[in-house]
């Protein structure tokens, strides 16, 4: 529980870290994210969906942080295959931080990300730097210094 709450993976040294990160582009109709177009900022990439009770229950501190490290992008890429169940969640819950829908699901099997939520920090090279599994409460005290220094380099 301990690993879990410190935001580590279930391995002892998680395969993408200190890697680059797996570069794709994905368009829902009404939003766009390229990942190659976002270098040279700092990345929170969020892997979730609107049935998923962890991912829901983490979405406002995902939000707030958003909201107070406005200099790193948070990208929130939805598995939802019901693009209908994926905006009327967007519209009853006023969602404001970067999301796309992603049905095929290509972007997060680049990751091997399957169970929801899981969330990687990239760095401004497009280095993974940071993998969190399961909801986290992203206005922490360690999660924000770490990302903010990772803004600072």
């Amino acid at each position: 529980m301990a690993c879990l709450s410190a935001g580590c993976d279930r391995n002892v040294r998680p395969g993408l870290i200190g890697q680059p990160a797996p570069v794709f582009a994905v368009s829902d109709g009404h939003t766009s994210a390229d990942l190659a177009k976002l270098r040279g900022r700092v990345v929170v990439l969020n892997f979730w969906a609107s049935w998923c009770a962890p991912c829901l229950e983490e979405l406002p501190s995902l939000e707030a942080m958003h909201h107070q490290l406005p200099e790193v992008v948070v990208l929130a890429v939805s598995t939802d295959d019901d693009s209908t169940a994926y905006k009327t969640f967007l519209d009853r819950n006023h969602v404001d931080l970067m999301t796309v829908q992603d049905a095929a699901q290509t972007s997060n099997a680049l990751y091997g990300s399957f169970r929801y939520p899981e969330t990687y920090v990239i760095d401004k090279a497009g280095v993974v730097r940071r993998k969190f599994i399961g909801p986290q409460v992203w206005t922490s005290p360690e999660i924000i210094a770490s990302i903010k220094k990772l803004a600072a380099e």
